[in-house]
């Protein structure tokens, strides 16, 4: 009877292993045995990279898992993947699933849903899966519109090529560097004359508020002035030059003929010439003029 009872303690120790072997293995593949989720199938082209308990995602967030992937042979060649989704996930007509993987080569299927707002699908119905197109998919599929480009590229390199050689692009180049230059000279020379300028702007604003202060006196000085006695005046002097001219002019008057009459030039230049006869005479023989009121004798 004890040998019967080890024998059966072990059997039920045997069978209690293999029962969490096999439940942790599949909690580890993330399956979950006891589950009331619904079921879908999704025919799939390429399922590269895809296995069983792949994660299912729905923008972003995990609501399900691969539980099942075959081949069917009676849809030619499409391989059926069947996928647990949360119970709670209600999927619509039009709604689609695509294979992508990150760029750990972890591989997942996401579902990408329908704005239209369909009717809802019933739980065991087949939805349509399609690979998600990466970076390099999408650059294998511009290859051909790359290919149709290289003609003009190279035709666009050659001109660049011909301009560059140019010599009057290097002239322009050169020109350029020089007008450069002297943009900085004069931007060196502004930035001096802001800052000579700024040391001198406040004697200049004090000389100015000066001249301000002289003009403001002066016009307060001609103010002061009766420029109608000043004016008065100054046409009283006008009238004596005026008439004073007159005379000048007027031949019968005596500045007339003092200033028209040719006789008394005449008599003033033959004054003149006998005075200077008369300084040389006497220069030549002081003796003739001196003597009698000198020395009081005749010359012998």
């Amino acid at each position: 009877m004890k040998t019967h009872k080890k024998e059966i303690v072990i059997a039920l120790t045997a069978i209690a292993a293999v029962a969490l072997l096999y439940f942790g293995i599949n909690f580890l593949k993330g399956r979950q045995l006891f589950s009331d989720d619904n079921t879908y199938t999704i025919l799939f082209d390429d399922v590269s990279g895809l296995s069983a308990s792949s994660p299912v995602y729905s923008n972003g967030y995990k609501v399900g898992m691969v539980k099942e992937i075959a081949y069917d042979y009676a849809s030619n060649g499409k391989v059926r993947c069947v996928v647990s989704l949360d119970r709670k996930l209600q999927l619509r007509e039009g709604t689609r699933a695509e294979i992508a993987s990150d760029l750990l080569g972890n591989v997942q299927v996401n579902l990408l849903f329908d704005q239209s707002r369909g009717q809802l699908l019933p739980p065991g119905a087949t939805l349509q899966g399609q690979a998600h197109k990466g970076a390099l998919d999408k650059a294998a599929d511009m290859l051909p519109q790359v290919g149709d480009m290289l003609p003009t590229i190279n035709s666009i390199l050659a001109n660049l090529e011909t301009v560059s050689a140019n010599p009057a692009l290097q002239g322009t180049l050169y020109n350029a560097q020089l007008l450069t230059q002297r943009l900085n000279n004069t931007a060196q020379h502004l930035t001096a004359l802001a800052a000579t300028l700024n040391h001198q702007l406040p004697q200049l604003v004090d000389k100015a508020a000066g001249t301000l202060d002289n003009t403001t006196r002066m016009t307060s000085n001609w103010a002061d002035i009766d420029l109608g006695n000043t004016m008065l005046q100054l046409e009283q002097t006008i009238g004596e030059l005026q008439r004073f001219t007159q005379q000048l002019n007027d031949r019968t008057s005596s500045l007339g003929r003092l200033m028209s009459d040719s006789t008394l030039y005449t008599n003033i230049n033959t004054a003149v010439m006998h005075a200077d006869s008369l300084l040389v005479n006497l220069r030549e023989h002081p003796k003739r003029y001196v003597h009698f009121s000198v020395f009081g004798r005749k010359d012998k």
